[in-house]
């Protein structure tokens, strides 16, 4: 008897789910008709794989990431969804599981709503073009809900999933912030101690030691279904909190968003976007700080904002973290000398037994690992070799970066074909069996290069994992050899991260344990 497995999937929120664990009214229908289907076809059902409240460009689905690995694994024979939309909305894991992967692994993905069947191999090409339907649907969705959200954003309304520390969302109207009374008298606090004189790692110790919860801890502390940082310390006021919280303007009345935006609407990954870009509204809501407190606390932070070195950046900045608890060290500076040092061990009791280390010590560390690397590749007639072949290879690797070029181009210019061709169907210009007729060449074209490029891909991935080793040998032998001093440069290129202990008592050796980047 084979076995079925039956993936569900709901995108929107169910506000008829009495608690969080519990399955939707749409989840439970789609596996009552799932499991009806399984028994009609003579199926075992190995498992149910649900999906509550996520979208189907989410590729970090847990059961959907389940269903996969039992897949590869051949823990069944099938599996049995909805629709092909319920499983993906995005082509390529259309192309890479449905038409690609699944059939290599000998599973047979069913779809009951748009009939989609492996087992059928007349049934790829309206599996492709569902696939490009959905990619079409995602997209635009994407670029209506950011349209809407822009607008709100540039109204002054609120839009996060959370409030900022110090405010709730107005239960009575969507958008507005009310100021949390509780959370607020911490901020006020935190303003006032830093205009008294106090540094930021001072007012954080004073709120650990008096059991105050950070940010995010008061979030779960009142009940909001915020993701918990899990490492040491996690729950401890920081340095970088407080120093977030007095230059931010939302304490002020100013309703400031979009300080991060979305890379692609296929990925959740966030990046910095530059500050003209913000969406800043003033007024919008009820002040914490007022604007007396404000301008001072702002005026004390740029009077104490001092380079490392007058005009750069620390030789070692971000690049050292604490062995003990993983902290980013600090630069500090007693009598002429700089210092790094984990500041978590000053936050609270216990957090961390500390690590500390004087940057010309650690440079000279530094030094002598690297002419030890390049000691060892000092022999003339392998690096000229080495370097022969490399060239070579090289000169392989240029060919097939053009066919990539070129593929990828065909490949464009065939998707904005088919774009064209599906607006002209809507349009009633296009009838719809010519338009099946010429997507289905398009796609059959689209997947012979898709073929090709994976191919072209392949040889590249292998000529430079041939090159690789032969490439960071000549570079640290050309331009690291017999170093004595380093510079910001070196050590952005060179090394990815250091880790610092604690130095070994009754010693001057500190455990250091350096991450290169090659």
């Amino acid at each position: 008897m084979e076995k079925a497995a039956i993936y569900c999937r709901l995108s929107e929120e169910d506000h008829s789910k009495k608690h969080k664990t519990e399955d939707s009214g749409s989840i439970r229908n789609q596996k009552a008709m799932l499991l009806e289907y399984s028994i009609r076809q003579g199926w075992e059902v190995y498992d149910i794989y649900s999906d509550d409240n996520y979208t189907g460009s989410d590729r970090n689905r847990p059961e959907f990431t389940r269903l996969l690995n039992d897949a590869k694994a051949h823990r069944f024979d099938i599996i049995l969804c909805k629709s092909q939309s319920r499983f993906t909305r995005e082509l390529e894991l259309v192309e890479k599981y449905i038409n690609g992967l699944f059939p290599l692994w000998r599973i047979r993905f069913v779809s009951l709503v748009d009939n989609a069947d492996t087992a059928n191999r007349g049934n790829k090409k309206s599996r492709q073009i569902n696939g490009l339907v959905n990619e079409w649907y995602l997209e635009d969705m994407s670029e209506n809900i950011r349209s809407v959200l822009t607008n709100r954003r540039k109204s002054g309304f609120h839009i996060g999933a959370f409030a900022l520390y110090g405010y709730k969302k107005d239960p009575e109207q969507k958008g507005h912030l009310l100021v949390d009374a509780e959370a607020a008298a911490t901020v006020r606090e935190i303003f006032t101690l830093f205009s008294q004189g106090y540094g930021k790692t001072a007012i954080a110790r004073m709120l650990n030691d008096r059991g105050i919860p950070n940010p995010t801890e008061y979030k779960r502390l009142h009940g909001l279904r915020y993701q918990q940082p899990k490492r040491k310390n996690s729950t401890l006021w920081k340095y970088s909190a407080i120093s977030d919280m007095l230059t931010n303007e939302m304490y002020i009345g100013n309703m400031v968003q979009g300080k991060y935006g979305s890379v692609s609407y296929k990925t959740k990954q966030n990046k910095p976007r530059p500050q003209e870009e913000w969406y800043r509204v003033e007024h919008t809501h009820e002040a914490i700080i007022d604007r007396d407190l404000w301008e001072r606390v702002q005026a004390l932070i740029t009077s104490r904002a001092k380079p490392f070195t007058a005009g750069t950046v620390g030789l070692f900045a971000r690049k050292v973290r604490c062995a003990n608890c993983g902290y980013t060290m600090r630069s500090s500076k007693n009598r002429g000398k700089h210092y790094l040092q984990c500041s978590s061990r000053h936050v609270a009791k216990d957090a961390c037994i500390g690590s500390f280390i004087a940057v010309d010590q650690l440079e000279k560390i530094v030094v002598q690992e690297l002419n030890a690397l390049s000691q060892r590749y000092l022999d003339q007639d392998e690096l000229e070799r080495s370097v022969a072949l490399n060239q070579n290879l090289e000169q392989q690797r240029a060919y097939w970066l053009n066919v990539k070029v070129k593929l990828t181009k065909q490949l464009a210019d065939n998707r904005a074909y088919l774009r064209i061709l599906y607006t002209d169907k809507v349009k009633g210009l296009v009838t719809e069996t010519d338009y099946l007729s010429m997507s289905a060449d398009f796609s059959a074209e689209r997947e012979r290069m898709e073929l090709q490029i994976r191919d072209t891909e392949r040889h590249i991935e292998d000529l430079e994992s041939r090159t690789l080793s032969g490439d960071q040998r000549k570079e640290i032998v050309q331009r690291y050899t017999h170093v004595e001093h380093l510079t910001r440069e070196m050590v952005e290129i060179l090394i990815d991260y250091i880790t610092v202990g604690k130095r070994i008592p009754g010693t001057q050796d500190v455990p250091i344990e350096i991450h290169w980047n090659f």
